[in-house]
């Protein structure tokens, strides 16, 4: 369980940096929160590893979250077009990552085949 709670916190310090590199354009300030958010994401997404959980798994579960949470977050906060295409886009990488992880779990109990 701590290894998703690390997990959820590195995906939500990597969306932070990420919608503060957009608001740091206009005001440099925000900077300090892109920095704080960037570093904060990789110290804890090296707790994940250290927990156990596989690269595979974590860094796909990050990388998609973390697409999924930002492209939906910038249409709220910015105003970015999020298009039927885009969301079926990101539909498909999240199910990407949930058979990784299936993939994952079945290779840990020793059911998987290579």
């Amino acid at each position: 369980m701590k290894k998703w709670l690390f997990l959820a916190g590195a995906i939500g310090s990597e969306v932070t940096g990420s919608l503060s590199l957009k608001a740091a354009l206009d005001r440099p300030g925000w900077y300090a929160l892109v920095g704080t958010g960037y570093v904060a994401s990789f110290i804890l997404l090296s707790l994940v590893l250290r927990t156990g959980m596989p690269l595979g798994v974590a860094y796909g579960v990050w990388g998609a979250l973390g697409v999924a949470a930002t492209a939906v977050l910038a249409a709220v906060i910015y105003g970015e077009t999020l298009t039927i295409v885009m969301i079926i886009g990101l539909a498909l990488i999240m199910f990407g990552v949930l058979v990784v992880e299936l993939g994952s779990q079945h290779a840990a109990t020793g059911t998987g085949k290579a």
